[in-house]
């Protein structure tokens, strides 16, 4: 069985494979109970790997990537709450049961059918011994002059390529954990003194902000971008009539389709973490974060606004938050919107409430995590008057008369209709809020995490996404004059291309950082 969707069709299934040839030589030369046994134990163990390759067919649609068999296994219990927020839990639930149940039944009946099809070929020896050998002519034949049907090889050898593959796959991940807990040790920030970290941003708010699946398909996809693109220019005008400006350019993600918290954790590191387990061993670490840099400073009151958490999240440590402002700290009332808890609207809202808009003896440093573009895009928000945001009850009504989840969720041209809406209303509602709320003072950073599923995206889609730096003081953005960036809020196709790793220590440096190294 393929393992990318793509390659999915019936010209794969009349391929000759060697797997079959040799397995059926071996089960001729043995007695009954060991026949059986190995018949039985090799059934399951091809049940078990066309499992395998469903869930890689399902990681290439989502995340664009393989599955991972020593790190991806906890995935699926966020995969299971992003459903029980698109579809609820009752049929999460009995989707849950019925895939449990699937993978048992495809393991358990394929090693029956195995041992099934070794009792024929023992029965009928002579015909089946060959049988072995001509099919085995066959195969060399196949391989030896490249003989194809509509382009595929006859000759196949599909399932040992897919178990080495997950091997070295698994060893590589091994080898990685021990490599890349080494690199986290080194640091070229890391020995800075207090009064050397960022001294050209003194005196200023500085919010990152991320917002969920920005990336740049929505700016060039020709199904998607047209309003985004609008959104950016209308907000840019916007903006310089507040007073603001705004440069931007690309960022290549460490993540695609999910996985959001290693884009956050990658911007902010400096360190390149594209899986779980880099991600462990830099929360565990006391490498610098970019946020941690401030609060080190003593000169910044530091804090989170994460209305997508709603468990205990130790990670705010290693981030140097003061002080984190969840879910359920919000004081948001109205009714989710799938998976996102709240409206980006009201929880930049709640933010000023709090936070923003309170006297403070220090400035600010806050990094925002907006939901609202996350998948399946549907119900969206939409704006509303910002004094009429009260606890958010306001928003029942629009969720209520809001397209369906499953309406969307398997119909790739309306996922692209509404990611693109989802993506225009989280921008406006970030860049409303600025020139509502923001100072003289206020340097705003936002950017995408990834890019949207490849169902959204495109199969090809690169892993880029934007990033914008606006402030009013015109010397913040003169400190980044030799970035290159564009001016506004839309970068140039041929805007500057970051890996997203390199972001920390370029913007430390910009606003007069000095690096003193701290080495493994």
């Amino acid at each position: 069985m393929p393992n990318t969707l793509g390659n999915l069709s019936p010209r794969e299934f009349v391929r000759l494979p060697a797997e079959a040839v040799i397995g059926a030589a071996v089960l001729l030369t043995l007695p009954r109970r060991p026949r059986r046994a190995l018949a039985a134990f090799s059934g399951a163990a091809l049940g078990a790997l066309t499992a395998l390759n469903i869930l890689d067919i399902g990681y290439n649609e989502y995340l664009g990537r393989h599955f991972n068999v020593i790190l991806d296994w906890e995935l699926l219990d966020d995969a299971q709450a992003y459903l029980e927020d698109s579809l609820g839990a009752t049929t999460t639930t009995l989707l849950t049961i019925g895939v449990i149940l699937l993978a048992a039944l495809l393991i358990a009946l394929v090693a029956l059918a195995t041992v099934h099809i070794a009792d024929l070929l023992a029965r009928h020896r002579p015909a089946a011994s060959q049988g072995a050998l001509i099919a085995g002519t066959v195969w060399i034949t196949c391989t030896a002059l490249g003989l194809q049907v509509a382009g595929v090889p006859i000759a196949a050898d599909h399932t040992a390529g897919v178990i080495k593959v997950h091997a070295r796959r698994a060893m590589d991940t091994l080898r990685d954990e021990s490599a890349f807990a080494r690199d986290a040790k080194s640091d070229t920030f890391g020995n800075t003194p207090p009064d050397q970290l960022v001294p050209d941003l003194r005196g200023k708010d500085v919010i990152f902000t991320f917002i969920e699946s920005y990336g740049r398909s929505a700016l060039e996809d020709p199904e998607i971008a047209p309003g985004v693109t609008s959104t950016l220019d209308t907000s840019t005008k916007a903006l310089a009539n507040a007073g603001f400006h705004a440069r931007s350019g690309w960022l290549t993600s460490a993540t695609f389709g999910g996985s959001s918290w290693l884009g956050h954790s990658t911007t902010l590191s400096g360190l390149w973490i594209d899986n779980q387990q880099r991600y462990r061993t830099v929360m565990a670490s006391d490498h610098l974060s970019l946020t941690e840099a401030f609060r080190k400073t003593g000169d910044w009151d530091t804090v989170g606004v994460m209305p997508g958490v709603q468990k205990g999240w130790p990670e705010q440590k290693y981030y140097g938050l003061d002080k984190v402002y969840n879910a359920f700290r919000l004081g948001y009332r109205g009714p989710k919107f799938s998976w996102s808890t709240m409206p980006d609207q009201y929880a930049l809202e709640a933010f000023q409430r709090q936070v923003h808009g309170k006297k403070r003896d220090r400035p600010l440093m806050a990094e925002i995590i907006l939901t609202s573009s996350h998948q399946p895009w549907a119900p969206i928000p939409k704006m509303v008057d910002w004094d009429d945001l009260g606890d958010g009850s306001v928003f029942r009504a629009i969720q209520k008369a809001g397209t369906k989840p499953s309406d969307i969720i398997s119909d790739s041209t309306r996922s692209k209709r509404e990611y693109g809406k989802s993506i225009a209303y989280s921008v406006t509602s970030l860049t409303q809020w600025l020139q509502r709320y923001g100072t003289d003072d206020t340097v705003l950073v936002f950017l995408g995490d990834h890019q949207p599923i490849s169902r959204v995206s495109g199969a090809k889609a690169s892993r880029d996404v934007p990033v914008s730096i606006v402030a009013k003081d015109p010397e913040v953005l003169d400190k980044i004059a030799d970035w290159h960036w564009t001016d506004g809020l839309q970068p140039a196709p041929k805007a500057p291309v970051w890996k997203m790793s390199s972001f920390r220590d370029r913007f430390l440096t910009a606003y007069g950082s000095t690096p003193h190294a701290k080495k493994d």
